[in-house]
């Protein structure tokens, strides 16, 4: 093994930060505060609702060295990442076919062959590596909640395991090196960002690729997402802060490229070893981040004032709805939809349900802090109510025609970028 020490900061510590997770900048600009909120996957049973429930601190931070966007209090990664946690990538399809085209383009982009291993780090139910499987190529899941059954129950091969960099080591005696190592949705996550990336130094090839999709902060910003801010997002990346990361590593930023899922996100392609070749649109992109002001407070202060407005905004409506007489439900119950509701004070007076799909884990919960009940969306078409708010609003364009050919006749509410009320003709 090669020396795998890194930079202490890169450690992060449960509890208040005071310094910038990446750069270690001291001055971190405060944005907006979203109060004390509960852990948004933990989710309460109808036992819970008796008991006292934990809330953290919730504050969107900015370094105005590197301009990443980051919480100043870290939740123990252990409480938040627990054995029960409920999300499951392969139910929802959209998700299912883009993360297989992701493998497709990179199996084409790294010229991977059947010998080739793929590493894919928090797999989940292993829906993204059935991508490469269904092409061959050798695969191997890293997941450290208990959904690393259903993984292997249906033929992905899967560790249950944190990913560090013993880990790593052991799967490099047992599978070899890893051609490319993924992973969606993970990297703004942990607390261990050294140990992480080491362990992947550790099990790449020697011209290996990590690839990272994750949020993208100029998507955030410019789309006023802040109900993307939540405990399990520690780090809301740029593509500078990114770079400014890796620099600290034997490893180059070599491409990257946007897409619009979560409503907008970044895939970076970090290859191991300095100084390899750059893509020209990683210098492209660094630019329209300058030229967006990612750069500047002021960019930020109006972001703050812009979610300040939307919460109003959508309070009055609501009230409105209810003082008319009229039913208003929500749809969907992603992490996104705590921050949002927590955020904007909507309690199950305001919200009686939360509709979700017949398949989700989270059925017969309630929503953390509000206590809002989770159930299976058929209810809808018994309820008819007049207004559906859509929570999961990034996925608006594909749930709308869905529930109307179920026969709903509801109005569509979307929450943001800026609240916009769909009648049903419209869609």
């Amino acid at each position: 093994m090669t020396n795998l020490t890194f930079p202490k900061h890169h450690s992060v510590q449960t509890g208040t930060l005071s310094r910038c997770q990446v750069c270690n900048a001291e001055k971190l600009h405060m944005i907006l505060d979203l109060g004390h909120q509960p852990l948004c996957d933990t989710l309460l049973t109808k036992e819970m609702l008796n008991e006292p429930e934990m809330t953290y601190p919730l504050r969107m931070m900015w370094c105005q060295t590197c301009t990443c966007v980051q919480l100043d209090y870290c939740v123990d990664g252990s409480v938040v990442f627990h054995p029960e946690y409920p999300y499951r990538s392969g139910i929802s399809k959209p998700l299912a076919d883009y993360q297989k085209n992701i493998c497709l383009s990179l199996i084409k982009q790294y010229k991977m062959t059947k010998k080739d291993l793929a590493v894919d780090i928090g797999s989940n139910d292993g829906t993204l590596l059935s991508g490469f499987k269904g092409e061959g190529i050798r695969i191997l899941g890293v997941e450290p909640t208990n959904i690393a059954k259903i993984a292997n129950a249906a033929g992905i091969e899967t560790i249950q395991s944190v990913f560090d960099i013993a880990t790593s080591e052991r799967i490099k005696k047992k599978y070899g090196k890893a051609k490319v190592i993924t992973t969606t949705n993970v990297f703004a996550h942990m607390q261990t960002i050294g140990e992480f990336i080491m362990g992947i130094h550790n099990l790449l090839e020697d011209d290996g690729v990590f690839i990272s999709e994750t949020h993208y902060l100029l998507d955030v910003i410019q789309g006023g997402q802040f109900d993307t801010i939540y405990h399990e997002h520690l780090r809301t990346y740029s593509l500078r802060s990114l770079v400014a990361l890796f620099d600290q590593y034997d490893f180059t930023v070599t491409d990257v490229q946007r897409g619009d899922r979560y409503g907008g996100n970044i895939r970076v392609h970090v290859t191991k070893g300095r100084g390899r070749p750059v893509s020209p649109r990683v210098t492209k992109l660094l630019a329209l981040e300058k030229k967006a002001g990612l750069h500047k407070l002021a960019t930020y202060k109006k972001f703050a004032a812009r979610a300040t407005s939307a919460r109003i905004q959508f309070m009055d409506f609501l009230m409105r709805v209810k003082k008319s007489g009229k039913t208003i439900v929500g749809k969907s119950s992603p992490g996104r939809a705590a921050t949002l509701l927590n955020y904007y004070g909507v309690d199950k007076d305001l919200m009686p349900y939360l509709a979700e799909l017949p398949t989700s884990l989270k059925l017969g919960m309630y929503l953390p802090g509000k206590h809002i009940p989770i159930v299976n969306e058929k209810v809808l078409l018994k309820d008819k109510p007049d207004y559906i708010v859509l929570l999961a609003w990034h996925y608006a364009e594909v749930i709308m025609p869905r529930l109307k050919a179920m026969g709903l006749k509801s109005t569509f509410v979307i929450p943001l970028p800026k609240l916009q009320i769909v009648k049903n003709s419209q869609v």
